[in-house]
């Protein structure tokens, strides 16, 4: 089964799915769907184009240099098939799976972080501008003019008797 890209959003295409389009020159051109195609005869740039992965991967949105991406890349060296080494390569499918993930989350986390912290002040700003909107004009007062009261803890006769 042959898994190809589709030429303008980088998404795979399987067999059976998808525009193919040839141009004069005998180039073939595949889309998944017919948006792609569309956007292809507008003579759209994907790069400029928000939701294609040229445009994540030339944005920082996306990973695009990782170790876990090697292993992607098409070989047309035959092999001779052998139960263990499929075995093994399942096995490491898995493991690579996971860590792809891992560092992607890990991307996604660094990418974010000084926009949290952007947010953070912008909302720590807004709150010392409206405090008025979150306490009542009064309460201004009874904090400056706060006194401490002690209370007794020794209990007195007739507490104990009402209690009985």
């Amino acid at each position: 089964m042959r898994l190809v890209k589709c030429w303008f959003c980088s998404s795979t295409i399987y067999p059976g799915h998808g525009i193919q389009f040839v141009r004069n020159d005998a180039k073939i051109f595949r889309f998944c769907r017919s948006k792609c195609h569309k956007n292809f005869k507008m003579k759209r740039n994907p790069r400029k184009v928000k939701w294609t992965k040229a445009y994540r991967a030339a944005h920082g949105k996306d990973m695009t240099q990782d170790k876990t991406f090697d292993f992607e890349k098409k070989r047309n060296r035959p092999e001779r098939y052998d139960r263990n080494v499929t075995e093994d390569t399942l096995k490491a499918i898995k493991k690579i799976d996971k860590i792809r993930s891992s560092r992607e989350a890990q991307h996604i986390n660094k990418r974010l972080k000084p926009n949290k912290q952007k947010i953070f002040k912008s909302e720590v700003k807004e709150i010392d501008q409206n405090i008025n909107l979150i306490k009542a004009p009064g309460s201004y007062q009874q904090d400056s003019e706060k006194t401490k009261v002690l209370v007794s803890t020794n209990k007195s006769v007739q507490n104990e008797a009402m209690e009985e």
